[in-house]
């Protein structure tokens, strides 16, 4: 017996289980129609199974086979996959207060303009440096950012170089830690609303003063989107643990 009919075979008893069991009933004392559950891993068979146009309702972040998707095409069945709930234990679920700040050379600068638009916003601003223009590495400034947000010390971070990329990169070496390197208001609001961002870096040398106070702006008051969101950010963070 092949995998596809064990399948089927296993999903014909619990149907039957659960036809057994009295359907729950509605406030007037009708039944209310049973209704499947979105499946969490569609094959060949549960496609096949639809009538030809139909519609088969997939679980959040569910797994599709290669076959299931050739013979769903075929057949014109859609898959339409189910909203994942929002994530409720958002664990920094207010306003962000307190912010890590860094720097190299190439950005101190801005970071000194950053630092002191943040203080007169009312956030607690944790200064990483560097404290001076002489030329300095930024991976150091940026893993010392990172860490603050890692520990929770920080609710956020942001870091500053010559062009931002670098940063992102040394910043994103610290588990715990998603960092996005954003250069306008549109960038700045998706790495929050779709990947939960919480290291921003910018490029000192890149954008300028009144721009970069709008993105730090608009990326600390852009709360996570959650929903489908959720999955995704999920998928990164399981990325980074089987490497740990």
């Amino acid at each position: 017996m092949n995998e596809a009919k064990i399948r089927a075979l296993v999903r014909r008893v619990l149907d039957e289980i659960d036809d057994s069991k009295p359907a729950p009933s509605t406030d007037d004392g009708r039944r209310k129609p049973h209704v499947p559950a979105p499946l969490s891993l569609v094959t060949q068979a549960d496609v096949e199974a639809m009538p030809p146009g139909g519609q088969l309702s997939i679980a959040p972040h569910a797994i599709v086979t290669p076959l299931a998707r050739d013979v769903a095409q075929e057949r014109r069945v859609a898959l339409v996959w189910e909203e994942a709930p929002a994530q409720p234990d958002d664990p920094h679920p207010d306003p962000p207060h307190h912010i890590a700040i860094g720097a190299d050379h190439g950005g101190y600068a801005l970071k000194e303009t950053l630092r002191r638009y943040l203080q007169g916003q009312g956030y607690d601003v944790r200064d990483c440096g560097t404290h001076g223009t002489s030329s300095v590495d930024y991976p150091d400034f940026a893993f010392q950012v990172a860490r603050l947000v890692a520990e929770g010390v920080c609710d956020r971070g942001i870091m500053i170089d010559g062009a931002g990329i670098g940063s992102c990169m040394a910043a994103n070496k610290v588990p715990g830690v998603r960092a996005g390197l954003c250069y306008d208001l549109s960038s700045a609001r998706n790495a929050r609303e779709h990947n939960d961002a919480n290291v921003l870096t910018l490029g000192g040398q890149l954008i300028g003063e009144a721009l970069a106070k709008q993105i730090v702006q608009t990326w600390l008051e852009t709360p996570f989107a959650g929903g489908r969101h959720a999955g995704r950010v999920e998928k990164i963070m399981a990325v980074e643990k089987q490497w740990q």
